[in-house]
């Protein structure tokens, strides 16, 4: 795997360690740029010489210590299961040459309740990338593992884009929605994953466009849905299963306070706030699903200012917000 290397500079508890790790051999691309035929895939090519510019060569991050996750057990307390096992995982890591081994995890929960901002926060708590596949909208089997080169409009699937054009062997990927992928009849959107979430296969994970091996088996995989039910059980038995269950009304107040301090310490207009909501405001945003409360606190800040005040007032809350229809006269 390499010599650990601190990613930035100074050694202080939370900074990550880095190391370089292989995702493809730069020899194997040049022999399939070589044994490309006149009239080959344009695409493919271009695919090949991008790789070779780049190198096989990515950062493969961990903690150098066990890192505070005290904000994230306050920010998303409905997930204290997930990251009670998390935490477990990564000391086993931390100060020792081991590789950061995650075991494929999938949240089971009604929508908005904040899986997918989960995944999001997870990955930067561990300093590495980020991807994300939709499937509740797709239908092609080639989305996780790219379609043959010999199709037209053919590309490499999610897996090859993120490890390759990334700059980490070890990204967060998000399946989102796992249980609404649909089928054409012709392609299984889920069979790839069969390999992928084994490490043994997923390190010799074979694009169907690029048709070379990268190696995928640092990939931190997190898959989301609402019913374990439309779920292949071979790949359930590949994940740990875990249900989130909405907040309560406490939790809710906590998530709205953490998303509260988020959007106001990310914006310089934000200092003109006070550091915490008040009790009336966070006993509204608490009554909606944490994927609106987002929304609605952006919205509740510019109402505020909008009224020149520089606190959030219940009023400012949009809970129920009717369609507004423009007529246009001629």
């Amino acid at each position: 795997m390499g010599e650990l290397v601190p990613a930035v500079t100074g050694r202080r508890p939370g900074i990550p360690v880095a190391a370089f790790k292989e995702v493809y051999r730069t020899q194997a691309v040049e022999s399939a740029l070589g044994e490309l035929a006149d009239g080959a895939n344009d695409n493919l090519r271009s695919v090949y010489e991008r790789m070779l510019k780049a190198g096989g060569q990515r950062f493969s991050v961990k903690p150098a210590s066990l890192p505070d996750m005290d904000p994230l057990y306050d920010e998303l307390p409905n997930f204290g299961e997930v990251l009670d096992d998390i935490r477990k995982q990564v000391a086993l890591c931390v100060g020792t040459d081991d590789r950061l081994e995650l075991t494929p995890m999938l949240l089971l929960g009604d929508p908005g309740i904040g899986k997918t901002h989960f995944a999001k926060r997870l990955s930067g708590l561990l300093s590495t990338g980020y991807g994300f596949v939709g499937m509740s909208s797709l239908t092609a089997g080639w989305v996780l593992s790219g379609a043959s080169s010999q199709w037209k409009n053919a590309k490499p699937g999610k897996v090859f884009e993120t490890l390759v054009h990334g700059d980490y062997a070890n990204p967060v990927m998000v399946i989102d929605e796992i249980d609404k992928a649909g089928s054409d009849g012709q392609y299984d959107p889920l069979g790839a994953l069969y390999s992928l979430l084994e490490i043994d296969t997923a390190r010799e994970f074979v694009d169907e466009f690029a048709e070379v091996p990268i190696d995928a088996g640092e990939v931190i995989w997190v898959a989301t849905a609402n019913d374990a039910r439309a779920i292949p059980e071979p790949i359930l038995n590949r994940m740990n299963v875990y249900e989130i269950a909405a907040p309560d009304a406490e939790a809710a107040r906590r998530i709205a306070q953490a998303i509260y301090r988020e959007i106001r310490e990310s914006h310089r207009w934000g200092d003109a706030f006070p550091p915490r909501l008040a009790d009336d405001a966070l006993d509204k945003f608490a009554r909606v699903a944490p994927r609106e409360m987002r929304r609605l606190m952006t919205g509740a800040f510019g109402n505020a200012r909008l009224a020149r005040r520089d606190e959030i007032a219940p009023d400012d809350i949009e809970t129920e917000r009717g369609v507004k229809k423009a007529r246009i006269g001629f």
